[in-house]
């Protein structure tokens, strides 16, 4: 009796030690190369390699890459490094060549130290590669991709 004692608890041992796992989800091979490409692309911005993180972005607009060099070096806030970087990621929708992501971002530079912004990226499959979007990282940046515009001069009125 003692040796079915013994042998009944191991049974339960293994059974709890199995269904526990690592407590992450299941990785799809996409989910895996979506959040690898992301960490990729974070890093690339970390080392303030902005030419070729602006190869790594998608729907760039009319932006330059002059233009989104000069803005991202002019930013002080950028990604947190190791642990803080990412946490969280989480697939919410992926098609052929978009995606939609859920992750949290750890941040310095921000005023307060370390912070984060948490919310949801669109990523697009472009050239063999997932790309997050330059608005988005303009975004983040605290950078607007719009122009300073100076004071306007009315055409007809008389300045002083």
């Amino acid at each position: 009796m003692n040796i079915r004692y013994c042998l009944a608890a191991a049974v339960v041992i293994i059974v709890i030690l199995i269904g526990t796992g690592t407590g992450r989800a299941v990785e799809t091979p996409a989910a895996v190369a979506l959040e690898k490409s992301m960490s990729d692309t974070l890093d690339i911005w970390r080392e303030g390699r902005y030419e070729q993180l602006f190869e790594l972005l998608a729907h760039r607009g009319k932006t330059s890459r002059e233009t989104f060099v000069h803005k991202m070096r002019d930013s002080s806030i950028r990604p947190a490094c190791c642990w803080q970087k990412m946490e969280r990621f989480k697939v919410l929708n992926e098609k052929r060549t978009e995606a939609t992501v859920y992750v949290k971002i750890g941040l310095e530079g921000t005023t307060g130290g370390v912070e984060s912004t948490t919310r949801e990226f669109k990523m697009t499959h472009q050239e063999r590669v997932w790309k997050m979007q330059l608005a988005d990282v303009f975004s983040i940046a605290g950078v607007t991709g719009k122009k300073k515009s100076g004071t306007k001069l009315h055409p007809k009125k008389i300045y002083p």
